[in-house]
């Protein structure tokens, strides 16, 4: 049996990125039911917000579903509370060290997932008890690994030196690149932007159709110095660009991203405005459709392709 399938007890190896602003009740339960697994993203939620996604996820799917929770999270212990609460039976963590919390969620009956960008930071994950790693790379939008190392490098790196199993991440959006990764030695994927595209995404319609129209180039990863983010361009991402030319302070970084810049372009729709997070793999989404038609033409897709690797095509 597939590792993933059986650590979660789901259908499919497919993991829903617990993307903020984008990553509700609504989608996290859609890919859930369809057989996935979903994740609500805790970090662009208050506390009593989070708390009501996940009694809403509960009253939306008898199936495994679980939480992101970004440990540089301000309110980080009662996101924490309500989680052992609510019954939630796993989280992926990101953004800060995995020893701080997994022994806590172990003993709380919690599997644990950790979000990593390199093979170093894998290596503390497994050291540090998770059940399972998320090997990102740096073509996934959002927050990103400062070292800007690919999928197709980052995943057998991974795998050569770790022995829990592996979740691929970045640019994954098909049947075709999901069975890449798997050979390349991951256990399953995630994936994100093709699921902020879909009808059960709390994302803005605006932000939506932008996605849709964003081609090859358009995306790029930027603000390095405070925490790496793939951005499309727009005219904050202008902005930002403007103050590297003028050799901008770190302070004056700060104070252009302000606050609420990424809710204000994702959530809010401010398309000039506002942060709009996405991956590379968004010049290959074409359309807005349900969570189970996603999922259902990704595993479709990827078995038409397993069984093409048995063709004449691969006989060399």
């Amino acid at each position: 049996m597939n590792k993933i399938n059986h650590l979660f007890s789901i259908k499919y190896p497919v993991i829903q990125g617990g993307m903020i602003w984008c990553s509700g009740w609504r989608l996290a339960s859609a890919v859930s039911n369809a057989g996935g697994l979903g994740l609500i993203g805790s970090g662009s939620m208050y506390p009593d917000i989070f708390r009501e996604q996940v009694k809403k996820c509960k009253a939306s799917t008898n199936k495994p579903f679980g939480v992101n929770l970004p440990m540089l999270y301000p309110q980080i212990n009662d996101l924490l509370e309500i989680i052992i609460e609510e019954g939630v039976k796993i989280v992926f963590t990101s953004a800060g060290n995995p020893k701080t919390y997994t022994q806590f969620l172990h003993a709380n009956g919690i599997k644990v997932a950790h979000v990593v960008s390199s093979t170093k930071f894998a290596l503390k994950a497994q050291e540090a008890g998770v059940d399972a790693i998320v090997a990102e790379g740096f073509e996934a939008g959002g927050h990103n690994g400062r070292d800007e190392t690919t999928t197709m490098c980052l995943i057998p790196a991974v795998k050569k030196e770790i022995s829990i199993p592996l979740i691929a991440a970045g640019g994954i959006a098909s049947g075709n690149a999901m069975l890449s990764a798997m050979i390349l030695g991951a256990d399953g994927v995630q994936m994100g932007s093709r699921f902020v595209a879909s009808e059960e995404s709390s994302a803005h319609e605006h932000f939506k159709k932008t996605v849709l129209q964003t081609k090859e180039g358009e995306t790029l990863l930027t603000l390095k110095e405070i925490t790496p983010v793939r951005l499309i361009k727009n005219a904050f991402y202008d902005r930002v660009q403007q103050l590297y030319e003028n050799r901008a302070s770190l302070e004056e970084l700060k104070n252009l991203l302000g606050r609420g810049r990424a809710k204000k372009g994702m959530f809010e729709g401010d398309l000039e405005e506002g942060e709009l997070e996405i991956g590379q793999v968004s010049a290959m989404i074409n359309d807005i459709k349900p969570v189970a038609q996603i999922i259902e033409e990704i595993i479709a897709e990827f078995q038409i392709a397993k069984e093409n690797i048995q063709t004449e095509k691969f006989n060399f």
